[in-house]
């Protein structure tokens, strides 16, 4: 099981802490809800500096205070409007669980 205290994997879902603004509620998402995982660069442009929330009404971002400092963001397809993006300590490791319970991964730049 992959657990960094923001992002986590259980048996059914992913669970997503410090989602929801302004009290920071887990957002929980059972495997079968997603339809992939875009693996994106973290740039100025794609949400580096973004503390949480969304800038564009389509990516959301949880709380994660040490985003600025990470290399990478996973964008998370449910097949709705709003995606939620997270930003893993271990990216590589998330994406291998993930992999367990059938969940495609592309690398590349997001289609907006």
């Amino acid at each position: 099981m992959y657990d960094d205290g923001l992002v986590a994997c259980t048996d059914r879902d992913l669970v997503i802490r410090r989602y929801y603004f302004p009290l920071g509620s887990a957002k929980r998402i059972p495997y079968r809800d997603i339809r992939g995982l875009r693996w994106i660069p973290l740039s100025l442009s794609t949400g580096s500096w973004r503390f949480w929330g969304s800038g564009d009404f389509v990516h959301y971002f949880n709380l994660d205070p040490s985003r600025r400092r990470k290399q990478v963001a996973l964008v998370v397809d449910l097949g709705k409007r709003i995606k939620p993006v997270i930003t893993p300590d271990e990216p590589e490791r998330l994406t291998a669980e993930l992999a367990t319970h059938g969940i495609a991964v592309a690398r590349g730049a997001d289609r907006r």
